[in-house]
């Protein structure tokens, strides 16, 4: 069983002045965007764990960044990577961490000017490339910034869900689709499901069992 601790979008003071997470035994640290990187690394030193995230709509702009034997490069040259030191950005790609095998999409629906925001077609064709990338095997953890449309989003523009995110969990069989965005103020927010897929609103932050690696299924 993998245990996790998962954050989106808004700071839990007693993670960060780490009273509670000398409390907690996880073994990853899941971030669905939204969060200061320096937060998401104190929780993985805190923890002794690796994070692996997704850039929210407020988070700086990670694409183009290679390594090369652990040198950051965009576009060929060195470049000072403004992710968490360490940390494994999930964004359209699929990784194994900590026995979990996990999908990411990060980004909101387009609604201003600015970086990780997509329009609902440029999301869908960020979507087929994951999946193209996941080599028609099924992942443990979808990890996404905004949720499906019409499962715990809003109906103003910046808070919409997007459409091809139920085609991906049809594709990818997650047991869990995790995503933040959506604030619930307080608010108690119920699971959703698409198909055997948990579809779980994760701002703040949540000690969640995931279950073991998807090649014992």
């Amino acid at each position: 069983m993998v245990r996790a601790l998962v954050v989106a979008d808004e700071v839990d003071e007693t993670l960060w002045c780490g009273q509670r997470a000398l409390d907690l035994d996880v073994d990853v640290v899941l971030g669905a965007g939204d969060l200061p990187f320096a937060y998401l690394e104190h929780l993985a030193d805190m923890l002794n764990a690796p994070v692996a995230f997704v850039p929210g709509n407020h988070d700086p702009d990670l694409t183009g960044f290679t390594r090369y034997r652990g040198l950051a490069l965009r576009g060929g040259m060195p470049a000072s990577w403004p992710g968490p030191a360490g940390g494994i950005d999930v964004d359209g790609r699929v990784a194994t961490v900590a026995g979990l095998r996990i999908a990411g999409l990060g980004g909101s629906v387009r609604y201003r000017e600015g970086p990780n925001q997509w329009t609902q077609r440029q999301q869908a064709r960020r979507a087929r490339l994951l999946t193209w990338r996941s080599r028609g095997r099924p992942v443990d953890v979808l990890l996404t910034h905004a949720p499906p449309r019409g499962l715990g989003d809003r109906d103003d523009l910046p808070h919409h869900g997007f459409d091809c995110l139920h085609r991906t969990v049809r594709r990818l069989r997650p047991r869990w689709l995790l995503h933040g965005h959506i604030h619930p103020y307080g608010e108690q927010v119920p699971d959703r499901r698409i198909g055997d897929t948990v579809v779980r609103n994760v701002v703040g932050a949540h000690v969640l069992d995931l279950g073991a690696f998807v090649g014992s299924r």
